[in-house]
């Protein structure tokens, strides 16, 4: 099995040279989910899977990568559920989340940093809008409260 350090590695290598919205290195989101994880009580399991919720989605790692990774199952199964299916509604995504083990706290972690007042703030008026509308939405599918 992979260990924590290996996955984290993994992961930024995955997502070098990749960007957030507002120009950040990747990686810093990567590790603030992770982190964001950590400080909400998360497992190793849950953890490793924060490092990599994107990974699949971004095309940084493959769908058939993952099915082969030393991951346990449940990690495995986490970022199969945080990884975005095109078509799909923002309510059968929510629902895959809610039905995983462990998933909606990696979630959960992924939507406050997302979130985050000063993260939001480096972007446009009109992105920051849309996008605050976004995680709300997900955040009452999910059945989170909204951020303090």
């Amino acid at each position: 099995m992979l260990t924590l350090s290996e996955v984290e590695a993994l992961a930024r290598a995955a997502h070098a040279g990749q960007r957030d919205k507002a120009g950040r290195p990747y990686a810093e989101h990567l590790h603030a989910v992770a982190e964001g994880v950590r400080a909400r009580g998360g497992d190793p399991e849950q953890i490793a899977a924060a490092w990599l919720h994107d990974a699949v989605e971004d095309d940084a790692l493959s769908a058939r990568w993952l099915a082969g990774a030393a991951l346990s199952d449940r990690t495995k199964d986490i970022v199969r559920a945080l990884t975005k299916r095109p078509g799909e509604s923002p309510q059968e995504y929510a629902g895959r989340i809610l039905a995983t083990d462990g998933a909606l706290l990696v979630k959960e972690a992924d939507l406050a940093h997302n979130a985050a007042p000063a993260r939001l703030a480096a972007l446009d008026p009109a992105t920051r809008g849309r996008l605050r509308e976004k995680y709300a939405r997900m955040r009452a599918l999910l059945g989170l409260p909204e951020p303090a």
